[in-house]
C-alpha cells in the first residue's frame, strides 16, 4: 500500500526527533493508529547532545532505557561551571540529591539517539515515513486540522487525513509560521557556533563525561564542553548574536578569539584535533503564542526553544511529546479533540519552561553558583533540582526569591 493512499489514521505526527518519536510511541502503546512523517532520513546530524536525569523517566515509559544502558553512550554524572577567571566550580553530582539511578544521565551523538527513537516507534506500531516533506497542515473553515500536504521522496504533495495532527518539525516550526505565532524573546538573542575535536583532554573517572559550562574573559559569552564517545567532544560558543556575527570576520576567526578568551576549554582542545566543520546557529529562544488549536497540538521546538545552557533541549521535547500523547489519547478516548484538550498540559509545561529560563537569564545576569550556595545553602539541593531538570516543583520558586535576595545584598554593598 503506498503511503500517499488518501486514508485516514488517528494521529499524524509530523518530525521524527525526540519530541515526535516520543508522542509517537506513547500514541502507539494506548492502540491508536499513528503515522509519523519524517523530513530526512535517518541517521541524520543534529546538535543537542547532553541530557539531563529527569529525562529517565520518560525514556522509561518509551521503553528506551535498556537501549540506552547498553548504547556506547558516554555516562554523565554531572555539570561543572567555571567562571571568568578560570576558577572551577565544585562539580554538580546529581547522585548526591537523589538517590536513584536516573541520576545517572548520558551525553549522546543525535544522529544515533534519535534514530533509536524513531526505530523504537517502529517497534511500538508506529508506520514512520522517511523522507517526507509536509508542505502544510489542512485546516477547515473552522481552523481544524483535518491532516496534511506531504510528498514523498519528490513524489507529487497528496492530502492524508487524521484525527489530531502533531506538529514536531522542531526549529521549522511549521505551524508557528502558518499561523504567524512566533514571539522572539528579545533578552535571549543568541548566537552559537560549534565543531568536534578527537582526543581533547578529558576528566578521569566519574567526572569524564560531565559537562563544562565555561564562561569568556569579560562575560561576553560562554563554551560548552561536551564528551561523547569514540574520543568526541562536542565544543560550542554561545553569546548576544550582534556580538557574534556582526562586525567580525569569518566564523573561524570569530571561534579562535573566542577561544582565546576561555583559557580552560582552549587548554582541554589543544591537545586534540579538529573534526568537522565549524556549525553556526542563530536567533535561538523562541515560543509560540499558542500551544493547540481544535485537532492540532505543538510540542518540542515546534512550541518553543529555549536556550541550550542547561542542556534542556531533549527534555523538553520529551516532556512535552509525552504530556501531548497523555492528552491526546485521553480526548480520542472521549471524542474530544479541542483545543482545549490537547493543550490542557500547557500551563505546567509552560511555567517549568519558565523556571528554566529564568535560571538561563540569571547567568548571563551575573549569576554565581558558588556565592550563592555559600549565602544559601539550603538551596544547594534546590539548585540541583534545577539543573537536574525537575523543572514542575512550584517549591523551586523560592531559589528565584533567594536570587534576587542575594541580588539585592550585592547592589547595596
Amino acid at each position: 500500500m503506498s503511503v500517499l493512499e488518501n486514508q485516514a489514521t488517528d494521529v499524524i505526527v509530523i518530525g521524527g526527533g525526540p519530541a515526535g518519536a516520543t508522542a509517537a510511541t506513547l500514541i502507539a502503546q494506548r492502540g491508536y493508529q499513528v503515522e509519523l512523517f519524517e523530513r530526512e532520513h535517518f541517521p541524520r546530524f543534529h546538535i543537542g547532545e547532553s541530557l539531563i536525569p529527569e529525562t529517565y523517566w520518560t525514556l522509561k515509559r518509551l521503553g528506551m532505557l535498556e537501549k540506552m544502558k547498553q548504547s556506547c553512550f558516554t555516562k554523565k554524572y554531572s555539570v561543572q561551571f567555571v567562571n571568568d577567571n578560570g576558577k572551577v566550580s565544585a562539580p554538580f553530582y546529581f547522585h548526591e540529591n537523589r538517590q536513584h539511578e536516573s541520576s545517572q544521565t548520558w551525553q549522546v551523538r543525535r544522529s544515533e539517539f534519535d534514530q533509536m527513537m524513531v526505530g523504537n516507534a517502529r517497534e511500538h506500531g508506529v508506520r514512520v515515513t522517511e523522507g517526507a516533506r509536509v508542505m502544510d497542515v489542512t485546516l477547515d473553515d473552522a481552523g481544524r486540522a483535518t491532516g496534511i500536504q506531504v510528498a514523498v521522496d519528490g513524489q507529487p504533495a497528496e492530502h492524508r487525513a487524521a484525527k489530531v495532527v502533531v506538529d514536531a518539525t522542531g526549529q521549522s516550526t511549521l505551524m508557528i509560521n502558518k499561523l504567524k505565532m512566533r514571539v522572539k524573546d528579545a533578552a535571549l538573542n543568541k548566537g552559537s557556533l560549534w565543531t568536534y575535536y578527537k582526543g581533547a583532554r578529558r576528566e578521569e573517572g566519574i567526572d569524564g563525561g560531565a559537562t563544562l559550562v565555561s564562561q569568556t574573559e569579560g562575560k561576553k559569552g560562554w563554551f560548552w564542553f561536551i564528551p561523547l564517545h569514540d574520543d568526541i567532544v562536542s565544543v560550542g560558543v554561545v553569546a548576544d548574536f550582534d556580538y557574534l556575527f556582526k562586525g567580525r570576520g569569518d566564523h573561524e576567526q570569530v571561534f579562535a578569539e573566542e577561544l582565546d578568551r576561555c583559557p580552560s576549554v582552549k587548554e582541554r582542545i589543544s591537545v586534540g584535533t579538529q573534526v568537522d566543520r565549524l556549525h553556526a546557529t542563530k536567533d535561538f529562544t523562541y515560543r509560540s503564542s499558542t500551544l493547540s488549536g481544535p485537532g492540532w497540538v505543538l510540542i518540542g521546538d515546534a512550541f518553543g526553544f529555549l536556550d541550550p545552557l542547561y542542556s534542556s533541549g531533549v527534555l523538553l521535547a520529551l516532556k512535552s511529546g509525552e504530556l501531548a500523547a497523555d492528552a491526546i489519547c485521553d480526548g480520542l478516548d472521549k471524542g474530544d479533540t479541542s483545543a482545549e484538550q490537547l493543550g490542557c498540559w500547557g500551563p505546567e509545561f509552560t511555567e517549568g519552561m519558565t523556571r528554566m529560563r529564568r535560571l538561563v537569564c540569571e547567568y548571563y545576569d551575573g549569576f554565581n553558583f558558588g556565592q550563592f550556595v555559600r549565602r544559601f545553602p539550603e538551596h544547594r539541593g534546590d539548585i540541583t533540582d534545577l539543573l537536574i531538570g525537575d523543572l514542575f516543583q512550584p517549591k523551586l520558586d523560592k531559589v528565584f526569591e533567594s536570587i534576587d535576595s542575594l541580588k539585592a545584598e550585592n547592589s547595596m554593598a
